[in-house]
């Protein structure tokens, strides 16, 4: 007999014994208990049974298993680190080439249901465990205006796949009230991909002859990088308000309402929903915590807390001031015009957000993200559009310094460990730009500094930056040594040949302090400072905030071309030959070597 039949013997069994059970008690009949005692006999053979047979299908099963255990093919493939058991060869060979085309599982989004269920992860309160009170599930019993504007949802992308477009497109019709949802925009930056045209045109028609209209698209000539995509579709909207999307998204139910309740309150505000994270390998959606969104000296973007205000608030629910916006937004259409929109003149990637952040605030408007607005987001495991970033990142940082960043243009050089003059990086035609500043009559950057991201550290005191070599080593060694931070974790500095990447950023500044290995962008943070210890030879690296609490030895004379010396213990930082012929950092009494920084801002 089969096992599931069995089970149903075994559950026929049980309701009868129960039945007779219940006989039984009404009516204590010796007849009814012997009758009673062989079904129970009868039922718990058959359990036993069951057990058994399921131990033998398992034995069998493992056997089969081994027998046909496949090879792994790619162990150090991040795509296989908790994903893909039981894959074929072929499949994991095509789900490695399509991972490394987009740089997420392509291979099982394609297996995905495209209108699949994603857990609501509003109100969910592990990050709340600090406040003192009981939160309830506020944005699940918002109520918003009846009559909200309308929204033109945008979805911007190169070469993406196309089950991850068609998902975010019935993500958006499933969840936005038909009566808000204006249309939705693809904007295709110049697309290799065959089945991102004719196919995809022809699964947009199929919910145009639903709807004529809903699904619009554009498509470039040539790439044309983020900024001007954006642009593209906010010229192609007639929403009242736009939502300018990543195209590997999935929207969250009852996104739109807050986000547009807040625009109906309040025009000028431009919005961010909190993103949720789709894991690029098994494509499950983590919940991310509201905060806001923020950006170093490099211009590059990060997540940082909100004003202390928000949180004395008590009400997580609220939206919360934010220094910049991550790239995806939300504003009034005609608003977002007249603010000038993008900057045209970005290239590729990167700035393009922090650039929108900081015009908005210096004219005229404010940014907030909204924590009742959710928007699940793929983290590609690498943007396979563009190997190296940092050329079009540095180049549009520095764009958005000169038009922005009034006399702290010079920290982004700093933040890049570029010269703060010849540079040699073509930031294009910045005029029309400074003319739009001067229309709209924008606040000097630092009253940005000011009143809305009075974290960022402003570096006044920086008088030289970048690796720092020695000038007295011999002919083979002159200038191929730099000050390096050593090995992290560790506070050892240590001579290493000159590759003037980050580890051998060093920074003087007016207060004599040395900082090795980078600078933070941020005033709550610390950089590590050279220390003398004040015994043996060997120079330190010490929290300087840390290091000043304790009145340690972090101070030091220094002038280009010089002798580098602590004030307190007169020892210099020299180089020094060991018992082994290497050379070493050392720490001992001045014998006049002479030491160099790459870039000066003031003599010293």
């Amino acid at each position: 007999m089969r096992i599931a039949a069995r089970v149903c013997v075994l559950v026929i069994g049980i309701i009868v014994y129960i039945l007779v059970y219940i006989s039984f008690i009404r009516s204590e009949d010796p007849e009814v208990l012997r009758r009673l005692k062989r079904i129970e006999d009868q039922v718990n053979e058959i359990a036993i049974e069951i057990k058994n047979q399921k131990v033998r299908e398992a034995v069998v099963e493992h056997k089969i298993t081994k027998k046909t255990e496949v090879k792994k093919l790619y162990p150090k493939s991040p795509l296989f680190k908790s994903w893909g058991a039981g894959l074929t060869e072929e499949e994991q060979m095509e789900a490695e080439r399509q991972f490394q085309e987009f740089g997420y599982n392509v291979f099982l989004s394609n297996r995905l249901p495209l209108n699949r269920t994603i857990p609501d992860t509003r109100d969910i309160s592990d990050f709340l465990k600090d406040f003192s009170y009981i939160y309830m599930r506020r944005c699940a019993t918002k109520s918003y205006p009846t009559d909200l504007p309308t929204i033109s949802v945008i979805l911007i992308y190169f070469n993406e796949a196309p089950s991850v477009i068609k998902r975010a497109i019935h993500s958006i019709i499933d969840k936005t009230p038909a009566l808000l949802l204006k249309e939705i925009i693809l904007v295709d930056d110049y697309s290799s991909i065959e089945d991102l045209h004719l196919a995809l045109d022809e699964y947009i028609e199929l919910f145009n002859k639903e709807k004529p209209g809903l699904i619009k698209k554009v498509r470039h000539g040539r790439q044309m990088g983020l900024a001007k995509a954006r642009i593209s579709g906010w010229e192609a909207a007639t929403g009242q308000v736009v939502a300018i999307l990543d195209a590997h998204i999935e929207v969250h139910k009852d996104w739109a309402e807050p986000l547009l309740a807040r625009i109906k309150a309040d025009r000028t505000v431009v919005l961010s929903p909190v993103f949720d994270k789709v894991l690029f390998d098994t494509m499950e959606v983590k919940k991310y915590n509201a905060l806001a969104q923020a950006f170093d000296w490099n211009l590059w973007c990060m997540y940082e807390s909100f004003r202390p205000e928000w949180y004395k608030n008590k009400d997580p629910s609220e939206p919360g001031k934010s220094p910049s916006v991550m790239g995806i937004l939300v504003a009034e259409r005609q608003f977002l015009g007249e603010i000038g929109v993008l900057d045209e003149g970005m290239t590729i990637y990167g700035g393009e957000n922090v650039e929108l952040g900081i015009r908005v605030w210096l004219c005229g408007g404010s940014i907030e993200v909204v924590p009742c607005s959710k928007i699940a987001h793929i983290e590609r495991a690498h943007k396979p559009y563009s190997q190296d970033l940092r050329k079009p990142m540095i180049r549009n940082a520095l764009r958005v310094a000169e038009i922005w960043l009034d006399e702290y243009k010079s920290n982004v050089n700093i933040a890049w460990n570029l010269p703060l003059k010849n540079h040699g990086i073509d930031i294009g035609d910045v005029s029309e730009r400074k003319q739009l500043r001067n229309k709209l009559k924008c606040k000097p950057f630092r009253w940005y500094l000011e009143n809305v991201y009075p974290l960022l550290d402003v570096w006044e005191d920086i008088i030289g930056y970048g690796a720092v070599s020695n000038k007295d080593l011999n002919n083979d060694l002159k200038e191929k040594f730099c000050i390096d931070q050593g090995p992290v974790p560790g506070s050892v500095p240590i001579l290493f040949r000159c590759h003037y990447y980050k580890p051998q950023h060093c920074y003087y500044n007016r207060n004599g302090e040395i900082y090795i290995g980078g600078i933070k962008s941020h005033t709550y943070n610390s950089n590590r400072c050279l220390m003398d210890p004040g015994s043996g030879k060997t120079p330190a690296l010490h929290d300087c905030k840390n290091a000043k609490v304790k009145g340690l030895s972090i101070y030091w004379d220094f002038s280009q071309g010089n002798a580098i010396k602590n004030r307190n213990t007169n020892r210099c930082l020299e180089i020094g030959q060991g018992a082994d012929s290497y050379y070493y950092l050392i720490l001992q009494t001045c014998t006049g070597q002479r030491w160099t920084i790459q870039h000066v801002i003031k003599d010293f």
